[in-house]
């Protein structure tokens, strides 16, 4: 059947690279219609308090997102026809400022004290503002828009939302810049390590229709989160360019066989298929172990990174083969030898010095380990921001004007009785870092009867048998400072409703700390798992994986220790998708050389021989892969001014370099001191079996 695709494939080459562009239609189509995910809290799972507390506030309180408006020195009728306009606005189901409570007529000195210091600071005045949809919906994006255009520059918008907004237009203005720096800078690589200068151009052409295909498809998993959006184009183009670059290795091998090219492509479409199948496992199990985070985020890069090698794969055999064939002239006449060294001599050096090379891996592994461990990470996700956007000197300006660093939403059964109320908010009051609370009762021990309160400023606080208390905190959240504020905010709870529930940045962000530790853990372990399992039914092997796998999670534990050593932060997802896609991706430098070594072994050769010949052989493949890599990713770190993304870049960029340094250096090494044992503890390791359709191509170029 296989035979018969790769025939017709390649006798209608125009008909298929026509259709292969008319499928980009719908796919561009499915590009725009996902939507984009920009708050990464709402991926935390959906059973933790904090999250069905984030539930309870959308219904019944129609305040599924809170914003702080701060106007500083404007006279309160102007305060006051704001807060009628906001309220106006389409997405907003509320605002609360003290005329809401108390009218402007009442000069501020005889508003209540505990009123007074919520609402005012000095010259400068705060408002709530409450979101009928959740805080990255297009509903509020477009309401937070809205309310800026009625402010002036008096006005400082701030909260988690607003966050979310800058977010957003900073993505879409620098993510063109993303794809074509990474395009142009592993255009320039392949230039430089391809033999002719057309070829890269082809290779482009098709991965690009695979990126399209894979950013198309994404309408049926509902929406992708910004960070998916903004790695998955380049680390595509870096992890797939390989299966282009063995498809067309292979033609030029069977082009001498074969007077018609034709025929010589289609048996590399078959040499393809069987090869990458194999090869790709790898890789796509490094992204689907991301599926088991309970963060959901991870489920979300996961499936698109995985689906976007499948597509890619599909790609190399399908379109790409006919690219090659329409384009098989230009390539011919603009060949040039790769401009890659010959890495013979140094091979010979470090099998030379086998024995200390070993020794060097094994002195590595201590400090590599210390330092992965050690690294620091962050989880405010605004840390990762420019400085000078609106929202982030508008969080400021709240923070230095009304000491509010973060709002918690407590929500408790509206029966409790007075004494009740009382007690909880004296004692919250007296909780280290708490500045001010706000509640119904409060609100009514001013000396407010309860028939005076506005329908409107009642159903921000009681709705559905639920009541509403706001607990602002000098504290930043995502600290130690804050956990410990919760777990004394909850103990109060507990006195008087143990059902009570805290939401809000504060609370989320302390559920994001303990679900990533759990989630970093779980990861680590599954892509092991799996990635041993595939190499040991690859070699038929027990101990091959267990030195392949070893030998790039040292690579791995390099990369991430690297921060350490620097000083530098990094984001909480980072450990994650770096360990996951890095010993997924970059495995396969190792199966590229065993593969080779075992060939030769096969062929008669001795240990130090075949050795020598696959390291020579292997290497500028993986010199190839792993500087695609490293350029598709690098230019994103160098142009994205959301260090989150910045980071994640650099590090993959990063461990591409490691990866390949310690597949050179400290591969060949091991692989050959530990031969002896492979052929004890492997099947058929010197001798062929019957049938090895199912093993990885000795040339195979994966990544």
């Amino acid at each position: 059947m296989l035979e018969k695709i790769a025939h017709w494939l390649t006798r209608k080459p125009k008909l298929v690279a026509l259709i292969a562009l008319l499928m980009l239609i719908p796919s561009a189509l499915g590009y725009v219609a996902t939507r984009v995910n920009y708050d990464i809290l709402s991926y935390l799972p959906e059973e933790l308090p904090s999250s069905i507390g984030e539930k309870l506030l959308e219904d019944p309180f129609h305040m599924a997102a809170t914003s702080m408006l701060v106007v500083d020195n404007m006279p309160a009728g102007w305060s006051n026809q704001l807060l009628n306009d906001i309220k106006k606005v389409p997405g907003v189901s509320n605002a609360l400022w003290l005329s809401n409570l108390v009218g402007i007529q009442i000069p501020t000195d005889m508003i209540p004290a505990s009123f007074r210091d919520i609402f005012f600071s000095g010259s400068a005045t705060m408002m709530i503002i409450q979101y009928e949809f959740p805080g990255a919906s297009d509903e509020t994006m477009e309401a937070i828009d809205q309310i800026r255009a009625l402010c002036n520059e008096k006005c400082f918008l701030a909260g988690f939302s607003v966050v979310v907004r800058d977010t957003c237009a900073i993505m879409d203005k620098e993510l063109p810049v993303f794809v074509a720096l990474a395009v142009v800078l592993a255009l320039a690589v392949m230039m430089l390590t391809l033999e002719s200068f057309a070829l890269p151009l082809v290779f482009l052409a098709g991965i690009g229709m695979a990126i399209v295909y894979n950013f198309g498809t994404n309408i049926f998993l509902g929406e992708i989160s910004y960070i998916t959006k903004a790695i998955a184009a380049v680390l595509q183009l870096g992890v797939t360019m390989d299966y282009s670059i063995f498809l067309y290795h292979r033609y030029m091998e069977e082009r001498a066989h074969y007077e018609d090219e034709r025929d010589a492509m289609a048996q590399a479409i078959l040499a393809a298929f069987r090869s990458l199948s194999g090869s790709s496992a790898t890789t796509i199990a490094g992204f689907l172990a991301l599926c088991f985070m309970q963060m959901t985020l991870g489920k979300n890069i996961g499936l698109v990174m995985a689906k976007g090698v499948v597509l890619g794969i599909v790609t190399v055999i399908f379109v790409l083969p006919s690219l090659v064939l329409i384009f098989d002239k230009q390539i011919v006449k603009y060949a040039h030898k790769s401009y890659l060294p010959s890495m013979h001599t140094v091979n010979a050096f470090v099998l030379k010095h086998r024995k200390a090379f070993v020794v060097l891996m094994l002195v590595l592994i201590a400090p590599a380990w210390y330092s992965q461990k050690h690294t620091q990470m962050y989880y405010k996700l605004d840390e990762s921001l420019p400085r000078d956007l609106p929202s982030i000197i508008s969080n400021e300006k709240l923070k230095n004007d009304f000491d509010m660093a973060v709002s918690h939403f407590i929500l408790l059964r509206d029966d409790l009785t007075p004494a009740d109320m009382a007690d909880i908010e004296t004692r919250m009051e007296a909780v280290p870092g708490v500045t001010s609370v706000l509640s119904y009762h409060k609100m009514l021990g001013t000396g407010i009867p309860d028939f005076f309160v506005p329908e409107d400023v009642r159903n921000i606080l009681k709705q559905g048998g639920y009541q509403m208390m706001m607990v602002n905190s000098s504290l930043e959240p995502a600290t130690d400072e804050v956990a410990e504020q919760l777990v004394l905010m909850q103990n109060i709870l507990d006195d008087h409703d143990p059902n009570a529930m805290i939401t809000g940045e504060g609370a989320m962000y302390r559920d994001l700390i303990e679900t990533m530790n759990v989630d970093i853990m779980v990861t680590n372990i599954i892509s092991i798992a799996a990635i041993f399992v595939i190499i040991a039914l690859v070699f038929k092997s027990i101990t091959i994986p267990a030195v392949l796998v070893a030998t790039i999670e040292l690579a791995i534990m390099i990369n991430q220790g690297m921060s350490y050593f620097t000083g530098t932060q990094v984001c909480f997802i980072a450990p994650c998708i770096i360990s996951c896609i890095q010993l997924g991706a970059t495995v396969d430098y190792a199966i590229l050389m065993t593969s080779r070594f075992q060939d030769e072994l096969r062929a008669g050769k001795d240990r130090f021989e075949a050795i020598q010949i696959a390291a020579d052989s292997s290497d500028s493949s993986i010199i190839t892969s792993a500087m695609v890599l490293f350029a598709a990713t690098l230019g994103v770190s160098f142009v994205s001014s959301i260090d989150l993304i910045g980071a994640i870049c650099t590090m993959l960029a990063r461990g591409a370099l490691v990866s390949a340094l310690i597949s050179i250096f400290l591969m060949p090494p091991m692989l050959c001191v530990c031969e002896p044992l492979f052929q004890k503890t492997s099947l058929n390791w010197r001798q062929a079996a019957p049938v090895r359709e199912h093993k990885l191509h000795p040339a195979a170029h994966t990544s």
